[in-house]
């Protein structure tokens, strides 16, 4: 791994920046989802296309959006 510096002030920017851009990303997604996660989750299972892992995943995954 490389080592990159930058200035103190730089890196307030893009953390500041980073940080809007999960929440505007969280809240978006989030009012998207108007169906309960586990009916969610049972649509993806229903495919036969995604392993008990992924699904598992899938379903923290969106619950841990919601509740940002």
């Amino acid at each position: 791994m490389e080592t990159i510096t930058i200035p103190k002030t730089e890196y307030k920017r893009l953390l500041s920046r980073a940080k809007a851009y999960e929440k505007l990303a969280g809240s978006i997604f989030e009012n998207a989802i108007k169906d309960p996660v586990s009916d969610i989750v049972s649509d993806f299972e229903k495919t036969n296309l995604y392993t008990t892992e992924f699904l598992k995943d899938l379903e923290a995954g969106i619950k841990e959006i919601i509740s940002c």
